[in-house]
Parts: structure tokens; sequence; C-alpha cells
């Protein structure tokens, strides 16, 4: 964290003061972005009591972490370590893709499937890489009350939480200027939407709809080059990280061991990229537990499925 927030200021300071040439300026934004991301995965690391059990702790930093999506950790603790991991793949999992019948029923989820949705081949699926994280945290804050996450006092405090990373980009936007703004975060909040969705998206994505809470089933793990597996503190075991959520992910790799050791059969990884392609390449309804289907083209996808 003092390295990202170092990084961040510095690039900060140095874009809106002109000290740049200004073809620098597009790079200083990806790192920022890239350092925006960073504290994500940590955030979502510390969440979980991976780094620090003390509660405290965890609510004072994660909302720092979280800052740049301005995503109240009460918030993400309810919907995310909460609702999520208890759910994932469920028929009401907070993060999962429609069924065919919550697609028919509702002309929003339309919406998002057939214009948001990475998939189907259509490259306006991008949209959801660049904004997908943002427009998800902006939905679960909105509709937190009628799912059942958070109490009504619960609830205020998130918008509050949330209300004050606002009013902080609101004060770097004054001090800055407009077009420095541009470049100090909302071009690096898109590079950060990207990093994160890259890695969130192909957690469940791929998987079949589940009847029971199984990891193995329900999740994919996704392996990255070295640089890029210490850069998001292992975010790619996700398998793993659901089997064992508040273990510190240093400790992945000799779970994913256990699990080819113990049952290769259903233990199931690709790389991060093939798994990105697979996404753009299918669908993002599910017509049967095991079954992706674009309404658009009536085109049928298999899932990922564990060998018995």
């Amino acid at each position: 964290m003092p390295a990202y927030l170092a990084i961040i200021a510095v690039a900060t300071i140095a874009i809106a003061g002109g000290w740049v040439p200004w073809f620098t300026v597009p790079l200083l934004s990806l790192v920022i972005g890239g350092s925006f991301a960073g504290m994500t995965f940590v955030a979502h690391e510390l969440l979980h009591g991976g780094i620090v059990r003390d509660k405290r702790w965890q609510y004072a930093i994660g909302w720092l972490a979280f800052l740049p999506f301005v995503l109240s950790p009460r918030l993400w603790l309810a919907w995310h370590n909460g609702a999520h991991h208890a759910r994932a793949n469920l028929h009401d999992d907070p993060d999962g893709y429609p069924t065919l019948e919550q697609y028919r029923a509702r002309r929003s989820t339309r919406f998002s499937a057939d214009m948001f949705a990475l998939g189907g081949r259509r490259w306006r699926g991008v949209s959801s890489l660049v904004l997908g994280f943002t427009v998800q945290s902006a939905d679960q804050l909105l509709t937190a009350r009628r799912r059942g996450f958070l109490t009504r006092q619960q609830h205020r405090r998130a918008i509050a939480e949330t209300a004050v990373g606002l009013a902080t980009w609101g004060v770097v936007a004054v001090l800055v200027g407009f077009v420095s703004f541009l470049f100090v975060f909302v071009l690096p909040l898109l590079v950060a939407n990207a990093c994160v969705m890259a890695f969130i998206l192909t957690n469940h994505s791929l998987s079949p709809r589940v009847a029971l809470n199984d990891p193995l089933a329900s999740g994919l793990s996704v392996s990255t080059p070295p640089i890029v597996e210490w850069l998001t503190l292992g975010f790619g075991f996700h398998v793993e990280h659901h089997l064992f959520p508040a273990m510190s992910t240093r400790h992945a790799p000799e779970v994913r061991a256990q699990l080819v050791a113990r049952w290769p059969e259903r233990y199931q990884s690709m790389p991060l990229t093939a798994a990105l392609s697979r996404l753009h390449r299918t669908a993002r309804v599910y017509k049967q537990h095991t079954t992706l289907f674009d309404p658009r083209t009536a085109r049928e996808y298999p899932t990922l499925v564990p060998r018995a």
C-alpha cells in the first residue's frame, strides 16, 4: 500500500504540475491505473483476513485500498465475503450471470447480457472489462437493501463511506483541474477496471450453475506469469481461495499441489489469456446448468465441467 500510494501521489503531482512531457502523461496514467488495480487486490486479500486479523485495521485500510472504486468495505464484506462466497454459481449468487428464464423476465437483464457482457464474439463486450467493477459496485450499493445484504443502518453507513470517497476524488478534481483529472483518475480507473475484471470474469463465468457450493465445480483458477501472480497477490488461485477464503494466498500453490494430487480429474485451471478468449467466444446466459446460450443467435456452448 505505501508503494502504490507513493506512485499515485508522485504521478498525480507530475501530471498536474506539468513536470513531464505531454506524451508521457498517458503512460503515467497507465501506471496509476495499475496501482489502482494493485490496491484493489490488496483490499480483497485484506478484507478476507489474509493480511491482518483486526477488524478495525481491515476497515480502515480496506476503505483506502478501495478508494479508486469508492467502494465501501462494509458493502464488500456483505456482498462478496458473505453472499458470493456462500452462493458461488448457485441460483442466487449476486455475481452470477442469468438463466434464460431470468433473461426473458427482465429488460435490464437482457440489456446487460446482450450489450454489456463479454461473449458471443461481440467486441462491445469489452465494455464489461473497462467499466465492469465500477458498474457492479454501484449496482450492489443501490440494491443492497433489496437483496438483504445490509440492514437499514448498515446501508446508510455504506452510503456514507461511499460519499466520503466521492468527496475525496471531488477535492482532487478541484485541485488538479479537469484535464489533469482525466489522466489522474478517469483513464486510470478504466485501466484498473480492465485489470481487475480480467480475473473476476474468469473466476466463475465459464463454470456451470451448481446446486451445492462446491469450488471444484463452480470455480476456475487461472495461471499467469510470475510477475503478474505477484502483483495480483495470487488472485488467479481462485478455486484455492474459495476453499480457504481467509488463508493468505502465499499458501495457494501448496493447496493447488494437494488438489491436483487428490482430485486431478476435478481441479480446473487454464492460462488467463485462454480463459478470456473462451469468454469472448461463448455466451453468458445459462440455458441449463451446464449449457451457455446466446439468445441473439440461439447458439449453445458447454460450460467447463469437472471430469467424473
